[in-house]
């Protein structure tokens, strides 16, 4: 529906985003060390890392050979697997789009803490729907779903670039794609989609997203906040410095005839 590409959106406590940086990356460097793996390393991980409600549960046992972190690992470390590169990019550029402002509206170390909250959460909603299921859940959309939710209750009326049906460039207030993103999750989980995409999951996120940023944000962080407005203020430590009195030119001496600063006569 819409592809998000680019925000107006300045950061006004940190001077660098690098948690969110940090996450991309790792996120990737995970990717790629699965996918070079080959198919049968990749399959492994998935079994290993991978979120399986019946195995956390214990409605079903993994085999030896895939143990690769406790059960209750897996509710994070599911999050930082993805199946292919367009799953991966796509997650990627929702956390690169919206993750820095909230980034910066919640402090580095509580936005680590939120995104994986909101990543747990993700897992954990999806085991409580599909408490049998023995599907591996992977993918980072529970954290991103977070993300997005947070963004929208921070900054709704902030202007985004998006591609409207992956074609169609437009510049428009975050709440309108965010808003519909949101509704399309939660009508698609009500509706019971596409069996491959974990729609509570992203639910999960959603909820614990928009919870958990009322909680963490910093002081002094407006919710529902508009667009910049460049304000320019002096700094707060100099000293005010009092205008020097202009005085005024003495008056131009009137002639004797009146005439002012008449030209001289051919």
């Amino acid at each position: 529906m819409f592809i998000p590409l680019y925000d107006t959106n300045r950061l006004r406590h940190i001077r660098l985003q690098y948690v969110t940086i940090g996450l991309i990356v790792v996120n990737a460097l995970v990717y790629f060390a699965t996918a070079l793996g080959g198919e049968n390393f990749s399959n492994a991980a998935v079994l290993g890392l991978g979120f399986i409600p019946a195995v956390v549960h214990d409605t079903a046992e993994l085999d030896p050979r895939f143990v690769v972190v406790p059960e209750s690992l897996s509710y994070l470390t599911y999050s930082f697997l993805h199946a292919d590169i367009f799953h991966l990019g796509g997650n990627m550029l929702f956390l690169w789009v919206f993750g820095d402002n909230v980034e910066d509206a919640l402090g580095h170390v509580r936005y680590l803490i939120f995104y994986l909250l909101c990543a747990i959460a993700g897992a954990a909603f999806q085991g409580l729907i599909a408490w049998d299921s023995q599907v591996p859940l992977i993918g980072a959309s529970g954290a991103i779903a977070g993300v997005v939710v947070a963004y929208l209750i921070l900054y709704p009326r902030v202007k985004v670039w998006v591609l409207a049906f992956a074609r169609i460039p437009l510049r428009i207030p975050a709440f309108i794609p965010l808003v519909l993103w949101v509704a399309f999750q939660v009508v698609m989980f009500a509706a019971g989609g596409e069996d491959q995409i974990s729609w509570a999951c992203h639910i999960g996120g959603i909820i614990a997203g928009a919870i958990l940023v009322l909680v963490l944000r910093s002081r002094g962080v407006p919710l529902f906040a508009g667009p910049d407005e460049d304000v320019a203020v002096a700094p707060a430590d100099q000293p005010a410095v009092a205008a020097e009195p202009v005085t005024p030119d003495p008056p131009a001496a009137t002639p004797r005839w009146g005439r002012g600063n008449a030209s001289s006569p051919d």
